[in-house]
């Protein structure tokens, strides 16, 4: 199959930065004025649109997005998407640095621009081992809090930030990744000083926070068997304790070869069974070669940078934007066939540049892992992406009984 490159307009030529750039960094779309942006945005096929009866479709949003300082960016979510997350500003570290302290600035533009344009505003993330300032878990000396301290840490912190944006942000990943890859408790501060109901306890300060706000649990490699049915096993115990989970977030930080579309599939089918909705939360393609034998996301992996492992700084190779857009088309197939059970998909980031996986597991490294590049162009992989709804229509249609008049 032939996945054709869109051909943008000639106001890309005024995009282009000087060629007098390091092979290793791309040339990245400046700033155009806004209507400029707007026209850009406006000639690629949108994907809220064509996946509007199946799922929501939408990405992980930046100060630069939300401020609007990256005005073709901003331009590009309004067009692409209709549900929007926030990448980092509000975790822990972020908006409550200090004990008694709190900043809202940056979340208050996100809500605000989400509001705006009439999307789906998710929060990110409640209780989590990272990114969470060591002084939520120690006392003045440094030692490990009691458990009561750290439940009236973690109630005070849910009730200000879910309190604050009650009615306003629409669903909430309270907990994140409290799994080890082989599905057992990962043995966080939250876990060692609570104990196994600080999980049920953070969803339950959400929902005293805002009764009406959907409440996931949210992890990474969740097509592993193990660690699949270790978040089954925390849904069962929340519903079993009477608490309300609205879904789970499978993070779908996928690989050129893992997980395969089986893994997918299957994981997708045993969730659908627990009554919850799926949200494939994070999801990118990573392209570059795996320093380490791990196939997870564990955010605390760091390795050094060497060359053999930032192969394409000066571009993606025709063969691999190919693989990389059979790669989504077979991903997207198995979400269209489990549209009854996803509600949304969330790529992490917007254009290539916006990526995590530009610094992660190895720093300084040149990435290609979303459906945009860095000059806000469609990649082979959206073209794929595209065909693939095409393609489900089109069965659709095939299938569909025939009314006789």
């Amino acid at each position: 199959m032939k996945f054709p490159m869109f051909r943008l307009t000639t106001l890309f030529a005024v995009l282009l930065v000087t060629a007098c750039r390091p092979a290793s960094t791309l040339p990245v779309a400046t700033a155009p004025s806004a209507a400029a942006a707007d026209s850009i945005a406006a000639q690629v096929p949108s994907l809220k649109e064509a996946f509007g009866q199946y799922f929501r479709v939408g990405a992980a949003l930046n100060p630069e997005h939300f401020t609007e300082k990256d005005r073709l960016g901003a331009a590009i979510v309004r067009r692409q998407f209709s549900t929007i997350t926030p990448e980092n500003v509000l975790k822990w570290e972020a908006v409550h640095p200090k004990p008694g302290k709190y900043d809202f600035r940056d979340p208050d533009r996100y809500v605000a621009f989400g509001e705006r344009n009439g999307m789906f505003v998710v929060g990110h993330t409640l209780v989590w081992h990272s990114q969470t300032p060591k002084w939520v878990f120690q006392d003045r000396k440094g030692k490990p809090v009691s458990r009561d301290t750290l439940l009236a840490r973690m109630r005070d912190h849910i009730h200000t930030v879910v309190g604050r944006y009650k009615g306003r942000i629409d669903g909430w990943d309270v907990v994140n990744e409290a799994l080890e890859e082989d599905g057992t408790r990962r043995q966080s501060p939250w876990q060692k000083i609570i104990g196994d109901d600080y999980i049920q306890k953070a969803f339950e300060y959400a929902r005293e926070a805002d009764p009406d706000a959907e409440l996931y649990y949210n992890d990474y490699s969740l097509a592993n068997p193990e660690k699949r049915e270790g978040a089954a096993r925390i849904v069962r115990e929340l519903q079993a304790a009477g608490i309300r989970v609205a879904g789970i977030g499978s993070q779908d930080h996928h690989k050129m070869d893992w997980p395969t579309p089986a893994l997918v599939d299957s994981m997708l089918t045993v969730f659908a069974g627990l009554g919850v909705k799926v949200h494939l939360t994070e999801l990118d393609i990573d392209v570059l070669p795996r320093p380490s034998g791990s196939r997870g996301a564990e955010v605390s992996d760091r390795f050094e940078a060497r060359a053999e492992l930032n192969p394409y700084g000066a571009g993606l190779p025709d063969s691999v934007q190919r693989a990389l857009a059979t790669r989504y088309a077979d991903m997207f197939a198995v979400y269209i066939r489990h549209q009854d059970v996803i509600d949304r998909v969330t790529f992490w980031g917007v254009r290539d540049n916006d990526s995590w996986l530009n610094g992660w597991p190895v720093r300084g490294r040149t990435n290609h892992p979303l459906l945009f590049d860095r000059m806000g162009q469609p990649k082979p992989a959206f073209a794929a992406v595209m065909d693939a709804i095409r393609r489900s229509s089109e069965e659709r249609q095939r299938v569909a009984p025939q009314v006789t008049p």
